[in-house]
C-alpha cells in the first residue's frame, strides 16, 4: 500500500497529499489552454468559438468517467482506511468492468449523434463544419480519459498523488507540443489540435495504467478468492452512479448554458470560450482540494477517526476561503492580460465581454470553493445523494436564471454571468444548513 492519511498533523497531511492533485489538474488544464492559445492565435476568432463549445460537451462527457471514477475511489478510500485488502481488491476489478463498459457505450453513442450534438449545442452555421471536424477526432480520446481517470482515482485512494501528476506533466507538455507541430507547422486546422490532444490523453492513460499494474501488481491480479462479485458491483454502482450523477448534471447545467451563449453570437461565444478557460483554471486548486479533502475524510471515516474528520473540515474551510479571497482579487485585477492571452488585442469586443465575465463570476470563488468541500464531505461520509441534491440546486438555479435574467434588456448577456455565483450562494446555505442540522449523525 502507499500512504495512510489516518496520522499525523492533520492540515499537514491534508496539504502534502492535495498539493501534486492541484498541480496535476492544472496540467490538465494545459490540454485546454493550450488549443485555446493557440486555435485562438493561429486559427482565428470563428475556430476559437467552435473549440470552445466543443469543450463544454467534452467536459460533460469527462465528467460522466470521471464521477464514476471519484465514487470507485471513495468505496477505495474507506476499504484502505479499514485494511479490508479482499473488498479492496474485488470493488478494483468491479469498478474497472463498470467503467469499461460505460467507455464503450459513450463512444458509440457520441460517434453515432454527433450530428445531433451540434444541432443540440445551437451552433451557428458558419462553424458546424469546424465543429464537427474537431469532435469527430477528439472523441477518439474516451478510452484514454477513461484509464487516466481509474487508475489516478485508484491510486489516490491509496494515498499516493505524486505519480498522476508525473504521467500528466508528461503529457501535457506532450500536448503542447504537438499543438503546435499540428496547427502551426502542418496546418491541420482545429483538427490538428484534438490530435495532438488525443495522443497526449492516450499517454498518460496507458502510461499510469502500466504503472500500476508494476507497481500494485497484487491489486490487479485475479486469484481464486478475487471475483466479479454482484455484491461489489452493486456497492461501486450505488456510490458511483450517484457521483457521476452529480457530475453529470453539474457540466449538462453548463451543456445548457453553452447552448444559450451560442444563441448571443459567435462574439459572445469566443469571449466565453477564452473566459472559462481562465475561470476554470483559477478555481481548480479549490476544486481539487475538495477531492482530496474528501478521499482524507473517506480515509479517516473507515478507520473511524471522528475527532481527525472534525479537524480536517475545520482546517479544510479555513484553507479553501483563504485562497478562494486572493485568487478573486487577482482575477479581477488582471481579467484584462489574460483575455489578451488568448485573443488578439484587435477583438475589443470579445475582450470587453470576457473582462465583464471573470469580474462578476471571479469575485465569488469563496463560494465555489466552499461547494467543493461539501461535495467532497458528503461523497466520503457515505452520502451522495446529499451532493446531487446541493449540485441539482447550484446548476438548476444558474439555468433558470440564465435563461430569464438574459431574456431582460437590463441584464442582457450579464444575466448568464450573474447567475453562476447565485447559484452557489443558495446550494452553499442548504450544504451548510443540513450539516449543521445532521452533523451528530453524519460524524459522531
Amino acid at each position: 500500500m502507499e500512504n495512510e492519511l489516518t496520522h499525523g498533523p492533520v492540515m499537514k497531511t491534508m496539504l502534502k497529499f492535495a498539493v501534486p492533485m492541484i498541480l496535476g489538474d492544472l496540467l490538465q488544464q494545459c490540454y485546454n489552454i493550450a488549443d485555446t492559445l493557440i486555435v485562438g492565435r493561429f486559427l482565428g476568432a470563428d475556430a476559437l468559438a467552435a473549440v470552445g463549445s466543443a469543450f463544454s460537451l467534452m467536459t460533460f462527457l469527462t465528467s460522466i468517467l470521471l464521477g464514476l471514477a471519484m465514487g470507485s475511489g471513495t468505496v477505495f478510500s474507506i476499504r484502505f482506511g479499514q485494511k479490508d485488502k479482499t473488498a479492496l481488491k474485488e470493488g478494483v476489478l468491479a469498478s474497472f468492468v463498470l467503467l469499461g463498459v460505460i467507455t464503450v457505450i459513450l463512444n458509440i453513442l457520441v460517434f453515432a449523434g454527433v450530428d445531433w450534438i451540434i444541432w443540440f449545442l445551437r451552433t451557428p452555421d458558419e462553424l458546424t463544419v469546424l465543429m464537427k471536424d474537431y469532435l469527430i477526432v477528439i472523441f477518439a480520446g474516451l478510452a484514454g480519459i477513461f484509464l487516466y481517470n481509474f487508475f489516478a482515482s485508484l491510486l489516490r485512494s491509496l494515498g499516493n498523488s505524486v505519480v498522476p501528476l508525473a504521467f500528466l506533466a508528461i503529457s501535457a507538455g506532450l500536448n503542447i507540443i504537438l499543438d503546435l507541430l499540428f496547427v502551426a507547422v502542418l496546418n491541420r486546422g482545429v483538427a490538428g489540435a484534438a490530435e495532438a490532444t488525443v495522443i497526449a490523453q492516450y499517454v498518460s492513460g496507458i502510461g499510469i495504467a502500466v504503472y500500476t499494474k508494476i507497481r500494485f501488481p497484487h491489486l490487479l491480479c485475479l486469484d481464486g478468492r478475487i471475483r466479479l462479485r454482484r455484491s461489489r458491483i452493486k456497492e461501486i454502482t450505488n456510490f458511483s452512479a450517484l457521483t457521476c450523477l452529480q457530475q453529470s448534471i453539474m457540466n449538462l447545467g453548463i451543456l445548457a448554458v453553452q447552448g444559450l451563449v451560442n444563441s448571443f453570437g459567435t462574439t459572445i461565444m469566443a469571449s466565453f470560450a477564452a473566459a472559462v478557460k481562465i475561470d476554470a483554471f483559477a478555481y481548480l486548486p479549490v476544486q481539487d482540494f475538495g477531492n482530496a479533502f474528501s478521499i482524507f475524510i473517506a480515509q479517516n471515516y473507515g478507520a473511524g477517526q471522528t475527532g481527525r474528520i472534525k479537524k480536517g473540515i475545520r482546517a479544510a474551510v479555513a484553507t479553501s476561503v483563504g485562497f478562494s479571497l486572493v485568487i478573486s482579487l487577482l482575477v479581477c485585477i488582471f481579467a484584462g492580460p489574460l483575455m489578451s492571452l488568448f485573443i488578439d488585442s484587435g477583438e475589443t469586443a470579445v475582450i470587453s465581454e470576457g473582462v465583464r465575465y471573470l469580474r462578476i463570476e471571479g469575485a465569488f470563488y469563496a463560494l465555489i470553493g466552499i461547494l467543493f468541500l461539501l461535495y467532497g464531505l458528503y461523497r466520503a461520509l457515505g452520502k451522495p445523494g446529499m451532493s446531487v441534491v446541493l449540485t441539482v440546486m447550484s446548476l438548476g438555479t444558474r439555468v433558470a436564471l440564465a435563461y430569464t435574467l438574459s431574456a431582460l434588456p437590463v441584464f442582457g448577456v450579464a444575466g448568464i454571468w450573474w447567475s453562476v455565483p447565485i447559484g452557489w450562494f443558495l446550494a452553499d446555505a442548504l450544504g451548510i444548513g443540513y450539516y449543521l442540522i445532521k452533523h451528530k449523525k453524519l460524524v459522531p
